[in-house]
């Protein structure tokens, strides 16, 4: 049965599949630690269904199994800031971002992954389900469950947590977004993964913020990635700088990874990228509408920070690279309806002022 479902799997786009037991993940403890070290910030998601997180029985009672699937979401780096970035890991410096244009983190550069995905994924649970018997039940996930899946993919040697938290695949590299089938199927696990990260450090001396605290441990708060999709609210002055010309995720820590010289470019995302989301221009973004915003970004991941998220970014990447031509644009946006841009707007208007 593992063989015709890593078949079913791999005629159905997907760069890997393993399997591993619906046992606890060992790492359970050290994820309620981690949440009550506040590390999580304003995810209170990850509070209400840490129960179930903790223990698969609790999403699929009777599971047996979880497949444990990967999709490379790799791409020709043709951004200068990631090619400069993974070339010298240790001189940020060196990278002069544009004045005008932004940086989307790579998985944001397709259309949702999550819709891209669960279509395929649906299509393997039933494949699945029909290997099985009238009474077999199984539940798929792509990034949505109550699942520690970092963790039930190196359990099924898929890859391994490195140091900035996330997989890394000796297959695939770090451009993977992982799914999973829980079931109640019982297929033999396979040997779980061992750390590669040796003595490596590059991911942590990346992190424009200091995020990663230590190796293996992450503090969200001060994530890039958090600051820009999923903090709410303001982002706090002392990060701005440190942000740069990003407005939706980053992906410094996991450009740098050595093992992405073994990267491919995914055959699931590649029909689905959007080349107008690799290099955007902020002035044209901070003009966006309600209407506009919506129509541009439909069907991506961008859409859930809404407008008022996005802009916020924008206008914090200008006030850290924008010239003189990004005022008229930063000063209307200083009178827009929406407090939360407004402030970020004015903060940038000061930036650029204050540098001319």
């Amino acid at each position: 049965m593992k063989a015709a479902i890593r078949q079913r799997a791999a005629e159905l786009g997907f760069d890997d599949c393993r399997f591993t037991s619906a046992a606890v993940p060992a790492s359970a403890g050290q994820f309620q630690h981690w949440l009550a070290q506040k590390n999580h910030g304003e995810m209170n998601w990850l509070e209400r269904n840490a129960e179930k997180r903790a223990d698969p029985q609790k999403v699929l009672p009777g599971a047996k199994s979880i497949i444990v699937l990967a999709a490379s979401y790799d791409t020709p780096c043709s951004s200068r800031c990631e090619e400069a970035l993974t070339d010298n890991p240790n001189e940020q410096s060196l990278v002069t971002p544009v004045a005008t244009v932004g940086i989307i983190a790579r998985y944001a550069r397709f259309a949702d992954y999550h819709d891209v995905l669960g279509g395929k994924l649906k299509s393997l649970t039933e494949f699945v389900n029909e290997l099985g018997n009238s009474q077999t039940r199984s539940l798929w996930y792509v990034d949505t469950g109550p699942l520690l899946e970092r963790d039930l993919a190196q359990r099924a040697g898929l890859g391994f947590v490195g140091k900035h938290t996330n997989v890394i695949s000796r297959r695939l590299g770090n451009w993977i977004f992982l799914a999973e089938i829980l079931t109640t199927l019982e297929l033999a696990p396979d040997n779980a993964e061992r750390n590669h990260c040796g003595n490596c450090t590059r991911c942590i001396a990346a992190c424009p913020t200091n995020a990663i605290t230590a190796p293996f441990q992450l503090d969200a708060r001060k994530c890039i990635s958090y600051l820009t999709i999923e903090l709410k609210g303001a982002i706090p002055v002392k990060f701005r700088p440190a942000i740069g010309n990003r407005i939706f995720g980053c992906d410094d820590c996991l450009a740098v990874c050595p093992w992405n010289r073994f990267a491919r470019e995914g055959r699931l995302m590649q029909p689905h990228a959007r080349e107008d989301l690799r290099q955007p221009d902020l002035i044209e973004l901070l003009q966006l509408d309600e209407s506009s915003f919506k129509s541009r970004f439909a069907g991506t991941p961008i859409l859930r920070t809404k407008r008022r998220g996005l802009l916020r970014n924008v206008c914090v990447a200008l006030g850290n690279t924008g010239d003189a031509s990004a005022l008229p644009a930063l000063q209307k946006a200083a009178r827009d309806p929406e407090p939360l841009i407004a402030e970020h707007a004015r903060w940038a208007v000061e930036q650029i002022g204050a540098r001319r």
